[in-house]
């Protein structure tokens, strides 16, 4: 399920201040009505990795605009 969590960063990573605090909710409920496990302790671990993987797929997005848009930047000025 990381994957998944990397994915969707990367996908929805321009809106990253509502992206990572919704995916972090998320994944732990997803995870405890699943059945998986339940208590604080747990919410809370399952919580902040969900967090820290849709924020690795947010930092790829961010770092792939910055890339493209530099790009188009030192074409422009070459043109």
């Amino acid at each position: 399920m990381i994957p998944t969590l990397l994915l969707v960063g990367f996908v929805l990573g321009r809106w990253w201040r509502v992206v990572i605090p919704a995916a972090a909710i998320g994944w732990a409920v997803l995870l405890i009505v699943t059945g998986v496990d339940s208590g604080l302790s747990f919410a809370v671990a399952a919580a902040l990795l969900g967090a820290i993987n849709v924020a690795v797929g947010v930092a790829l997005f961010q770092a792939a605009r910055l890339t493209f848009r530099n790009l188009l930047r030192s074409h422009r000025q070459d043109v």
